[in-house]
């Protein structure tokens, strides 16, 4: 690697940061490096990952610390990074672009793109050299150097011709939301309901195939469905999944946590980064999970997903940090795993033979390497079923299971802390925050403990003091002194309902009347007046080829998701029937693409469960 910065060296996001010192020139996306293209006649190269994507590490190595690629990259193109995380308006809509000309997304993304930001080509990982069917880096960077020099052209009216193809695209979803729509009835959720079912996983839990995510918002979903209407098989199948994802790989054993998503049907293997958004929306499934069920292991789940998150990501100043990395020392995974020969260093072999058999450890490990399937000798800590019913099987009273387990789980988790840590990302995102905010505080409500509505109130105080723009309203992200990225839709929708959560922990009328205020102001910047509901980025925004509106739940519920839950509840709270009649402003905005395919707005469907069923938590 270069030991001479590039231009990232000024950044802040760990990202960023995290290639400051490549062979490549890279810039941060800036006018600055648009200016340049077009000064040196250039193409942009955007390359858009995150500091704990594990194949953006990949990419990172096999290329972007190449002298051979970086020679390449900086003779030919104008080297941009984009961190997702910081600039999630420039990630969606270039993803949005890499689907529409591909197919497929994910990161690392990768862009081509003109200097006035138009893209022509269009991928996600690509590799040093030409293998698995994917063209290498190696060979498509002269390729596409040769066509910008020869054929200038076709590659200006392939822009020309995306672009356009976006905005129709985007203009088209603006039209269909605008059509008349018949109004959205319980026959919608279910509608929603049966779709989800039809997916469900009996034998594992969760919804489809590998790779399995999370996705609490179906769970939430399906809790408000079976409040509403006594439905046994969604509670059954909410049932089943939170109890498959509590005892499988994807939750730590020893630290408490959730993994980012499982890479097979059965939530064995996981992707190993821990990102704040799903320990905040997991402990919220897991505890109407507890109040629907009274399972005491879902509560006691939420204690430990918000014991990791107070140990390992909360920050100085009370807020909390992004996320962790599945890597260490370059290997995904291996802060987490163990062969059996460790269990017997650190445990002696009466109890490494228990917590071989307690956790499902093999001498030739369970851990497969994705690539080849094959074992490598390390282990991820899972259970096969609840404690109590693991004490009968082997024959121990539970009380004494219990014990032994957690003095075993204390010692592993001692030798692992001398491990190489995996890189954590400290930057401060405000939507993310305000998603934990909200589960810290219906926290409290539910376990009845104070505790964590303190600590969510002083994670909101942080936000609000730290995070505010001249006008009140919120940036996006605070890192190391700095407050940057005008605040998008997320932020202002998230911390509206983390507000709310807290007033409702604490009675306190201050995180009221700030709600109030944050609601004001996300309708005043991102209200679309034409056409209803919220556009991504405020009317003020950096120009870039489109403006989003997006209402799909995905890995998170979508803004408008967030926005109509925290109208409705901003609504009841308050009497102020104002904020409801926003709400059924944004029911005629969505209904078209809400009744077409129920099951992609899941968030969103709760907050129409609980309007025709006011009673129901919200």
């Amino acid at each position: 690697m270069s030991q001479q910065p590039n231009a990232l060296i000024r950044e802040k996001s760990p990202y960023l940061l995290q290639h400051a010192h490549n062979p490549v020139a890279w810039h941060a996306w800036n006018e600055d490096a648009f200016a340049l293209a077009r000064e040196q006649d250039k193409p942009v190269f955007l390359s858009i990952g995150y500091s704990t994507c594990h194949w953006c590490h990949v990419m990172a190595h096999e290329s972007f610390e190449d002298e051979e690629v970086a020679r390449l990259l900086n003779d030919w193109f104008i080297p941009v990074k984009v961190d997702r995380e910081e600039r999630p308006d420039i990630d969606s809509l270039y993803m949005t672009v890499c689907q529409l000309m591909t197919g497929a997304g994910g990161w690392p993304l990768t862009v081509f793109m003109t200097a006035d930001k138009m893209p022509f080509f269009s991928a996600t990982y690509i590799p040093k050299m030409t293998r698995f069917g994917r063209t290498g880096m190696l060979e498509l960077l002269p390729r596409i150097n040769e066509l910008w020099q020869q054929r200038r052209r076709d590659i200006l009216q392939s822009a020309v011709s995306i672009a356009e193809h976006l905005r129709q695209f985007v203009e088209g979803d603006l039209l269909r939301q605008h059509q008349e729509t018949a109004p959205l009835s319980a026959a919608t959720l279910d509608r929603a309901c049966a779709q989800l079912l039809e997916r469900f996983d009996a034998e594992h839990g969760g919804f489809g195939g590998a790779p399995k995510f999370p996705s609490p918002h179906n769970l939430l979903f399906l809790l408000r469905r079976h409040a509403r209407t006594g439905n046994a098989q969604a509670l059954q199948a909410v049932e089943r999944t939170l109890l498959a994802m509590r005892l499988g790989g994807l939750f730590d054993q020893l630290g408490g946590g959730f993994h980012r998503y499982s890479t097979d049907e059965r939530w064995l293997l996981p992707h190993f980064e821990k990102m704040l958004y799903d320990q905040a929306t997991l402990t919220r499934a897991y505890l109407e999970g507890f109040e629907a069920t009274g399972n005491a292991l879902f509560a006691e789940t939420a204690r430990a997903v918000f014991d990791y998150v107070q140990r390992d990501l909360l920050d100085d100043s009370g807020a909390f940090h992004a996320a962790e990395d599945a890597d260490s020392e370059g290997e995904e995974g291996k802060f987490y795993v163990f062969t059996t020969e460790e269990l017997v260093q650190i445990l002696g072999e009466e109890d490494a033979a228990l917590a071989a058999e307690l956790f499902n450890c093999r001498r030739e490990g369970n851990f497969l390497e994705e690539a080849t399937g094959h074992a490598t000798g390390a282990n991820i800590l899972h259970l096969t079923a609840p404690l109590e019913t693991l004490a009968q099987a082997m024959g121990l009273p539970v009380d004494e299971l219990r014990r032994r387990t957690n003095a075993i789980i204390a010692r592993l988790f001692d030798a692992r802390g001398r491990r190489v840590r995996p890189h954590k990302d400290d930057k401060i995102l405000a939507d993310w925050n305000g998603l934990m905010i909200a589960s810290l505080a219906y926290g409290a409500r539910v376990l009845q403990d104070q505790n964590l509505a303190a600590v969510a109130a002083r994670a909101a105080t942080c936000i609000l003091a730290t995070m505010r723009l001249p006008d009140g309203g919120l940036y996006h992200r605070y890192r190391d002194g700095e407050a940057a990225v005008p605040g998008l839709l997320d932020d202002y929708a998230a911390m509206l309902w983390g507000l709310l959560e807290l007033h409702q922990a604490t009675a306190d009328t201050a995180w009221l009347d700030q709600a109030r205020t944050l609601a004001t102001l996300m309708c005043e910047k991102f209200w679309d007046t034409d056409r209803g509901g919220f556009f991504q980025v405020a009317g003020d925004a950096e120009a870039l080829l489109v403006r989003l509106k997006d209402v799909h739940d995905g890995a998170v519920p979508s803004g408008n998701s967030l926005a109509f839950f925290g109208l409705r509840l901003l609504a009841r709270l308050t009497g102020d029937t104002a904020w409801t009649e926003k709400a059924q402003a944004m029911l005629q905005a969505f209904g078209n693409d809400i009744a077409a395919m129920p099951l992609s707005y899941t968030f969103f469907c709760c907050g129409l469960e609980d309007m025709f069923q006011p009673a129901a938590q919200a």
